[in-house]
């Protein structure tokens, strides 16, 4: 049986540790947390529907990683998307220090982390790839 823990998982488990908290923190109570943690008053119905789409997406995402770290058969696939997705997360965010100036410590270390972790699953993929 697959253990949530064991070393071929790490960048899965990794990376769901970080979304899933990420898209409650986006999703649950936009007008309350958003203002407080981001500093973005959410003062209109679609932007509270933005910020639930954007929990869903990454609570979707968590979900196939859990996938990828349960059956072996999935391994694969929640390793590609662990690296794409965290990827163009850092990506979108050096796009926007470049474009838009130096965001918040808390955005800063989120692009160092999900760089690493985009890595860190192209590693793993590369190591403990399914046939």
């Amino acid at each position: 049986m697959n253990s949530y823990l064991n070393q071929r998982n790490l960048h899965l488990t990794l990376s769901t540790a970080v979304l899933v908290p990420a898209a409650f923190m986006y999703g649950i109570f936009p007008e309350s947390l958003s203002p407080l943690l981001l500093d973005i008053p959410v003062t209109s119905v679609d932007l509270k529907n933005i910020f639930r789409a954007i929990m869903c997406l990454y609570l979707g995402v968590a979900g196939l990683l859990i996938l990828g770290i349960v059956k072996k058969e999935y391994f694969n696939s929640a390793s590609l998307l662990s690296m794409v997705f965290m990827g163009a997360l850092a990506l979108g965010r050096v796009l926007s220090m470049l474009i838009d100036g130096e965001p918040s410590l808390i955005f800063l270390l989120g692009t160092f982390g999900e760089l690493i972790l985009s890595v860190f699953s192209y590693s793993q993929l590369r190591t403990y790839r399914e046939a």
